[in-house]
């Protein structure tokens, strides 16, 4: 079942998958069809799982599992989710699966992403300091997520790369 953010338990898990480039208008559309039509199959040990997807900042796809009143998503249902999202980096010519590449929002809340050596090269410059606020894809629920998927840099596993 199809659920809104808001109806997810906080303890939902969370995949976050971070595209190599923005997402066009027109992507966007066909893609949350996609996403739609995907959701409504998942299923884990043919039972249907209670679900959320989007494509947020036009750039991070996010994959949700509300757990705690339904099936648990298992290793196939894993798997099952993970060639979705490889089928969508061929249909839409891009990479989710790149783990070297690292997103801030400048002073005027436009995202950058670049490299862990573009990345220092800014922080070293100043470009980039404590405050900047970063994406930690590595978040687990939908708590973290709402929580702290944008964080400072200061407060983020990030800061110890630079």
């Amino acid at each position: 079942m199809i659920l809104d953010l808001i109806a997810l338990d906080p303890s939902s898990r969370v995949w976050i998958y971070q595209a190599d480039r923005d997402f066009t208008y027109d992507e966007l559309d066909d893609t949350r069809e996609m996403i739609s039509h995907f959701l409504k199959g998942w299923t884990s040990h043919n039972r249907q799982l209670n679900t959320y997807a989007n494509i947020f900042h036009r750039r991070y796809l996010a994959l949700f599992v509300d757990e705690s009143n339904s099936s648990s998503a298992s290793g196939c249902s894993i798997d099952a989710s993970v060639h979705f999202v490889k089928s969508l980096e061929s249909k839409m010519g891009l990479d989710f699966f790149n783990r070297n590449l690292y997103s801030h929002f400048d002073h005027e809340e436009n995202i950058h992403v670049d490299t862990l050596d573009v990345f220092k090269e800014k922080y070293a410059s100043g470009v980039v300091d404590d405050r900047t606020l970063v994406f930690d894809h590595l978040v687990k629920t939908k708590k973290d997520f709402l929580e702290r998927w944008i964080v400072p840099l200061e407060d983020s596993w990030i800061k110890r790369l630079i």
